[in-house]
């Protein structure tokens, strides 16, 4: 079901992965590469049509300060935590209740009601954009980041209760039920049983929604108007116009609006990891 490990495979097979991987690494960091190498350009080397080749002059601080001081950036920034940080929490804390009561509890509708939390997963963003946008302004929540919020909450929490159910499924359920025998009630089972058991999943519905959310682009344009409001995403395409000739601070603010992400990953990766291969080897 699951490949081999490259150490059991055979010496012509780790030969030819012990190749291919550092090309396919390079190929992957390409586009990367060569966004920060255009962000570092100075101005004259953008004005002489210098795009791809190597810049005549370095300016990495000059830049990248650049982006902090002469535009909104760090109010763009504030916006994105703003917006991500409680969609994120709402959407795992929601996921996680509704996948307990589906994988525990005997519901007669239970079924019907993940079927429809599943069928949510796919069903294109482009179809709800009018109706989405229209309940936005009919109920005030349009251009704010409360609405944005609640927005991709709803959004997230199909698919974190359908991980959230299935992780909860594979718990050993004996524990619970000598819990209940035992007198205790089904907040502390969810509390004190349930959710230490599920901490790496928890930690990878985290880091899938923070990041999923951050990097949105489709709602924070469509569902915002003002640069009060505005998520960095939606805001680096106005800097675009802005800097409509320098596009090396274009690159230095994407870079820049692409590190949260990249940092929570990295800090939570051994959860994540956990949290994707949690009951993998059963069966």
């Amino acid at each position: 079901m699951f490949p081999k490990p490259i150490k059991q495979a055979s010496p012509v097979s780790r030969l030819v992965y012990n190749l291919l991987l550092p090309v396919c690494v390079i190929v992957w960091l390409l586009p990367i590469l060569a966004v920060f190498v255009t962000s570092i350009r100075s101005q004259a080397d953008i004005t002489r049509g210098n795009i791809m080749g190597w810049p005549s002059e370095i300016q990495l601080i000059q830049n990248y300060g650049a982006v902090l001081t002469e535009s909104d950036f760090v109010s763009h920034f504030l916006n994105t935590i703003k917006i991500t940080v409680p969609s994120a929490l709402l959407a795992v804390c929601i996921a996680t209740l509704a996948g307990y009561a589906l994988a525990i509890h005997r519901i007669r509708i239970g079924a019907t009601v993940f079927l429809l939390f599943l069928a949510g997963n796919f069903v294109p963003f482009q179809i709800l954009l009018v109706p989405v946008r229209n309940l936005a302004l009919e109920t005030g929540l349009y251009d704010t980041a409360t609405g944005l919020v609640l927005f991709h909450a709803a959004f997230q929490t199909g698919f974190c209760t359908l991980l959230a159910r299935n992780f909860i499924r594979e718990l050993p359920f004996e524990l619970i039920e000598t819990a209940r025998l035992d007198g205790v009630g089904e907040r502390q089972i969810f509390l004190r049983i349930v959710l230490p058991l599920i901490k790496p999943v928890l930690a990878a519905m985290m880091i899938l929604v923070f990041t999923f959310v951050w990097n949105d682009f489709f709602w924070a344009t469509s569902l915002t108007q003002s640069n009060d409001t505005r998520p960095i995403t939606a805001a680096i395409q106005s800097l675009n116009g802005q800097f409509v000739s320098r596009h090396h601070l274009v690159s230095a603010a994407s870079l820049l609006a692409a590190l949260p992400p990249v940092i929570l990953f990295f800090l939570m990766q051994k959860h994540f990891t956990a949290g994707l291969t949690l009951g993998a080897s059963k069966g």
